[in-house]
């Protein structure tokens, strides 16, 4: 086990009966001037939009609202603009990953001069960690990302075809996650969260860090809550254990515990953030496309143990043979994935040729740093094979 520091002051509000009790005050501590931030129009059709401007009645409050799945850099610099312009001293954000990512990043922006993407790609010698940010309250409305619980944020910038993640100083102020606000979430999301939530896990179980069976034992308990509750919330959408069970696990898997001894990066997000980026598809959809095929590539003689492991602890697989454990594990991961009705190649999620495998390629092993740091280093070549694999159907490797 790696050394390591963990801070987390996130104040987690968690069930039914936290928003309209105590959102008010949540959110006034910090200050009367209120940036409200949310997505599409799923919060008023729903009339979650509704019930929270009533609970912020007699506080100043501005609107960001349209913020788009892969949230783009003009959300961010729009937010930045009426976060100076209206001296905003909080930010409530109503969302899923993607409308918490953006108000994250704006937060930080409110005290930067200038273009915001700079605060992603640190251009210009800006660094987020040296300046201020905004407090930041959220409302979760979608089990996936765990970014109400973590400092990080990813941000697209379709000029630039990227795609790229950046920390701020703080993590959320205050988080209320209710999982009743998550039964009206369509099927492919609930899939796509629930595989997000899954790829969180094994990138950070897929590590070499010697001896570290405290996050390794955290992390196949969190994989078989997934795995089980999944399917439910699919069948049953307003099952309120599999919401709630869904929703923890969330943001256990990406709060900083469970990575807490690791010592390596991460691999498929890098790859995916490529995918995203270029064709802006569905983040758990590329990942639950990508993973199967990454693991059955790295699959060898130094990592089989680890995978066998995988295998006996999360997928309940008896045998003795390393080997055979393993490759039914990754066939199991494979199966569990495209039963929650999840694409399982590029051209089904739109992707028809190789035409930009080798840039995104070799952007995803630049930006990863996937030679040195991944749990097995990977190439260009490794990369756009591993594309090459992902525009094929599955081949079972168990036979």
């Amino acid at each position: 086990m790696n050394d390591f520091q963990y801070h987390n002051t996130t104040d987690i509000r968690f069930g039914r009966n936290h928003i309209d009790a105590e959102l008010h005050d949540a959110v006034a501590q910090f200050g009367n001037k209120v940036l409200l931030t949310y997505g599409g129009q799923s919060i008023k059709r729903s009339g979650l939009y509704e019930r929270v401007l009533k609970l912020l009645d007699g506080l100043e409050v501005v609107e960001l609202g349209g913020i788009a799945p892969n949230p783009k850099i003009d959300s961010v610099r729009e937010g930045q603009k009426l976060a100076k312009d209206n001296d905003v001293q909080v930010i409530l954000a109503v969302g899923g990953g993607s409308v918490i990512d953006a108000s994250k990043v704006i937060a930080s922006a409110r005290y930067y001069e200038g273009d915001p993407w700079d605060l992603v790609v640190k251009d210009n010698g800006a660094d987020r960690m040296l300046l201020p940010q905004l407090p930041v309250v959220d409302i979760l409305t979608l089990a996936a990302t765990g970014t109400e619980m973590n400092f990080g944020s990813v941000i697209s910038n379709p000029e630039t075809e990227q795609k790229l993640g950046t920390g701020g100083p703080q993590s959320p102020a205050v988080s209320f996650l209710d999982p009743e606000l998550t039964f009206t979430v369509p099927a492919n999301q609930t899939a796509a969260g629930s595989m997000d939530i899954m790829s969180h896990l094994i990138e950070q179980y897929f590590d070499k860090a010697p001896a570290n069976d405290v996050s390794k034992g955290l992390i196949e308990g969190l994989m078989r809550t997934v795995i089980k509750w999944a399917p439910v919330a699919l069948d049953q959408p307003d099952s309120y254990d599999a919401r709630a069970n869904l929703m923890w696990s969330a943001t256990m898997a990406l709060n900083g515990i469970v990575r807490s001894g690791n010592q390596n990066g991460w691999t498929v997000h890098p790859l995916e953030h490529e995918l995203s980026a270029y064709y802006d598809i569905t983040h758990g959809e590329g990942l639950g496309i990508l993973t199967p095929r990454w693991m059955q590539h790295v699959l060898n003689e130094d990592t089989v143990a680890l995978f066998a492991r995988f295998g006996r602890n999360v997928w309940q697989i008896n045998g003795e043979d390393d080997q055979q454990v393993a490759l039914e594990a990754i066939d199991r991961t494979e199966d569990w994935i495209e039963n929650l009705g999840i694409p399982m190649t590029l051209p089904a999620v739109g992707i028809k040729d190789e035409a930009n495998f080798n840039v995104m390629a070799t952007s995803a092993v630049k930006v990863g740093q996937l030679q040195t740091n991944a749990y097995v280093g990977l190439n260009v070549d490794d990369v756009i094979t591993i594309y090459r694999e992902s525009m094929k159907d599955w081949q079972k490797l168990s036979l």
